[in-house]
């Protein structure tokens, strides 16, 4: 699956280059520069330290407070208490680094590998109900058959729309099967499932051309990425912004929470919790404050700290739909006025287990937030997890994310290739 977040660029790993000889123009710029009024040959010789001798304490920088700009102090002062100062890496020489940079390339290398099987491994657990369903359905309906009929075709579609594929989706498939059997293109069992998976990668692939499909598309001097979550209550949009902070923060990236739904009043709770949790700073305000001005506050601390990703929370249910259009319209203005483009997503998060239900939210949700992706939740707890083929068909919008337990770090990248071999157990 790859890194989580791939927005920057640069090498896989942290290269600081600590032991590698200066490009010859690099060294030329620095022969060219002004010498100081004191050379470095007047410097003093460096001794070496007798044994047992303690050794030299390492220089520490002092905190740059009071040499801060007057514009800055005023962007970081709207920001509550809860948003610090990024804290300063340990420069012990003993210490273990948390960028492995005490571990070779290959070691490296080998880590990430065994991360990704680790979350392969999971994704394919977490789809293991949809599965043994579609398996044994499929297995019943192929049983003792040896030939393509009409009978076997009516039996393939009651499995596919069992599994929550939807009928539009299985019927557009099942045309298409059908097309190839009388080319004489699929003649047997195994050409028929070949065929299938074939039809709902495809699906899966074509949803990727529409809305954003990669954080890679925004350039990376747009700072920060703006991500807008949206998503009526109860689908776990709040658990889902705890984990995307806490996966992009992993990756060296650094993230603020924006508080903007002000309507529900525990909706703020929930998020300190996540944030405490995860430690990321999070911008809150009280209940009933306009959200957009809780995102303007959000936006000018995020600057004011050099974030990297500012996450969004909205609200999730209103009085009607013109307050949430009006609402949204609102946040997207001052986003926009605020970072070039923002928001630069906005991710509808819907939950796996409500099947068909969840899609027309979707739909709703498609009307008046400018849905760009999906996050599909709670994958793991549905034994009908074709719904991720009907939204992606239904929508034209790419899955980006997906649930695939409770734990801080079970959101994984939502790999449409992968989902569609563990479907069939591949």
């Amino acid at each position: 699956m790859g890194l989580f977040w791939r927005r920057k660029s640069g090498d896989e790993f942290v290269r600081l280059g600590l032991n590698e000889p200066p490009k010859p123009a690099e060294a030329a710029a620095v022969d060219s520069q002004p010498r100081h009024k004191k050379e470095v040959s007047d410097a003093p010789a460096l001794m070496p330290a007798t044994a047992g001798a303690a050794p030299t304490a390492l220089p520490v920088e002092p905190v740059q407070n009071e040499s801060r700009s007057a514009d800055t102090r005023a962007d970081s002062d709207i920001a509550p208490a809860s948003v610090r100062e990024k804290p300063v890496a340990s420069r012990s020489p003993f210490a273990t680094s948390v960028l492995g940079l005490n571990l070779s390339m290959e070691e490296l290398k080998a880590q990430e590998e065994a991360l990704e099987q680790e979350f392969s491994a999971r994704f394919r657990r977490a789809v293991a109900a949809t599965r043994e369903s579609l398996s044994d359905r499929l297995d019943t309906v192929f049983a003792g058959r040896k030939q393509i009929d009409d009978e076997l075709l009516d039996q393939l579609e009651e499995v596919l729309i069992a599994a929550d594929i939807g009928v539009t989706t299985t019927l557009e498939v099942l045309e298409t099967v059908r097309r190839g059997i009388a080319r004489k293109q699929i003649n047997d069992l195994d050409a028929l499932k070949t065929a299938l998976k074939a039809e709902l990668l495809q699906i899966l692939k074509a949803s990727e051309r529409e809305g954003v499909a990669s954080e890679t598309t925004v350039s990376e001097s747009v700072s920060p990425y703006v991500m807008m979550i949206v998503g009526v209550n109860g689908v776990g949009k709040t658990t889902t912004i705890g984990k995307l902070a806490q996966r992009i923060k992993a990756e060296g990236n650094d993230v603020l929470i924006c508080a903007a739904d002000t309507f529900r009043a525990a909706a703020s709770d929930q998020l300190a919790i996540w944030a405490e949790r995860t430690g990321v700073p999070l911008i809150q305000q009280k209940q009933g404050t306009d959200p957009a001005a809780v995102l303007f506050d959000s936006l000018k601390a995020a600057k004011a700290r050099g974030s990297d990703v500012l996450i969004v929370d909205t609200a999730g249910r209103l009085h009607n739909k013109s307050n949430l259009m009006a609402e949204l319209e609102k946040m997207k203005r001052v986003a926009g006025r605020e970072v070039d483009g923002a928001p630069h997503e906005t991710l509808l998060v819907v939950d796996a287990v409500t099947g068909q239900n969840g899609l027309e939210q979707a739909r709703q949700f498609l009307k008046v937030a400018g849905v760009t992706g999906i996050v599909l939740t709670k994958l793991d707890g549905t034994a009908k997890g074709g719904i991720a083929v009907a939204i992606a068909k239904e929508l034209s919008l790419p899955i980006r994310y997906a649930g695939i337990g409770e734990k801080v770090d079970d959101l994984v990248v939502f790999d449409p290739e992968q989902y569609v071999n563990s479907l069939f157990g591949n």
